[in-house]
């Protein structure tokens, strides 16, 4: 079952119908909503602020955080301030949607002290890809440092484009990790070619090297797992059944959510419930067989940025909940799930007009949120439970 969202004018608390997308003629307009009752009434609470277009974030044993900021800078948030940058990051592409994109603390970081980023690498000739590096942290009396920084993952192609780097990293449990590529817009024809890295899931070891349960399929690159799509930006495991979800930017309509299956097409740009911003059609429709279906997508686009399964219980109601940050949209999006089914949704904060790049779930068990924008307006969130 596909359950679509038509209107980014849901009020909170509201409980409406829902559509099924395929109980909808082709071309029909997406007009039912289901609204999940609001369980928690919440508010922001400033963390860091005098951020310059942040991205990511992770946190540390400890407390502390690391965010980075697209232009190529890292910063540790330590009691509400952001310090200098860190020394010792790559140079980055930092143009247009390119830059210096997630980072993730390793699961043995305590030990190991080593972080995983991904940035936009140029690759020289005014080309540039998505890349993964890793490096150990290191941070004395004269501040804080990477050390022992290796590449060990490239997008294959390069391109020249500063549009669709995706980006997202994934932790899976067994030591793997997945990274979400763009298929970097203008060369969308090549999510389709399982040979190169544009618009694939990937999932490789913490050396780069491909996962040993890869696809192994003919013709396709060692390191991909899925095909077929556009610009995921989101990436979080089910902790119900262990599943990988991800979220990807649709074009003019169908932001899509998936469950990526080893060696399976998600179909761009050959089906998708979007349109061209131009107002033309893409591809051949919705549907067609050998393509995965959505779990579920939106139409008019919100631009999600980011996604996590909430396993806390700081929210009464939300634990096992997807919270998803939306850019053009302005506001965190609460699912619910039904299994492999998203049943309802409840907007957050529509009425602060923030572009909410990321979304994370700190050691306290309290969402923390990443509003992008210029310095000095670019800045980290608590979501707090509001009290009587």
């Amino acid at each position: 079952m596909r359950f679509v969202i038509a209107s980014l004018t849901v009020l909170l608390g509201t409980m409406g119908s829902f559509a099924r997308a395929s109980d909808l003629p082709e071309g029909a307009a997406q007009t039912d909503v289901r609204g999940v009752k609001s369980t928690q009434a919440v508010t922001l609470v400033k963390v860091a602020t005098e951020l310059d277009n942040p991205w990511g974030l992770t946190f540390l044993p400890g407390g502390d955080a690391i965010v980075t900021e697209i232009k190529g800078t890292m910063r540790i948030i330590k009691n509400g301030k952001a310090s200098a940058p860190i020394k010792g990051v790559p140079a980055v592409a930092a143009a247009g949607q390119g830059g210096l994109l997630d980072v993730q603390a390793a699961p043995d970081f305590a030990t190991s002290k080593r972080l995983y980023f991904s940035f936009s690498e140029p690759r020289g000739g005014g080309t540039n890809g998505t890349s993964v590096a890793s490096a150990t942290l290191e941070r004395d009396a004269a501040g804080a440092r990477l050390e022992n920084v290796k590449v060990i993952f490239q997008q294959k192609s390069s391109k020249d484009s500063a549009l669709h780097f995706g980006g997202r990293i994934v932790f899976m449990p067994d030591g793997s990790m997945f990274i979400t590529l763009g298929e970097r817009a203008m060369f969308k024809d090549e999510a389709q070619n399982p040979a190169n890295h544009l618009g694939k899931l990937v999932r490789i070891m913490p050396d780069g090297s491909p996962y040993a349960g890869n696809p192994k399929l003919d013709g396709w690159a060692p390191e991909v797992w899925s095909i077929g799509h556009r610009n995921m930006q989101g990436a979080a495991i089910n902790p119900a059944d262990g599943k990988l979800w991800t979220i990807e930017h649709g074009a003019k309509g169908g932001d899509e959510i998936n469950i990526p299956k080893v060696g399976h097409n998600y179909g761009w740009p050959i089906i998708t419930y979007g349109r061209d911003y131009s107002g033309a059609n893409i591809g051949e429709g919705t549907e067609k067989d050998g393509m995965e279906q959505p779990v579920y997508f939106w139409d008019p686009s919100i631009a999600p940025s980011s996604m996590i399964f909430y396993t806390g219980d700081k929210y009464p109601g939300w634990k096992g909940n997807i919270i998803v940050g939306a850019l053009a949209g302005q506001a965190l999006h609460r699912l619910t799930v039904d299994g492999d089914h998203v049943t309802g949704e409840e907007v957050l904060f529509k009425d602060m007009n923030f572009r909410f790049r990321n979304v994370v779930q700190g050691p306290d068990g309290y969402l923390y949120v990443i509003v992008d924008s210029p310095a000095p307006w670019g800045s980290v969130w608590r979501v707090a439970p509001k009290t009587k």
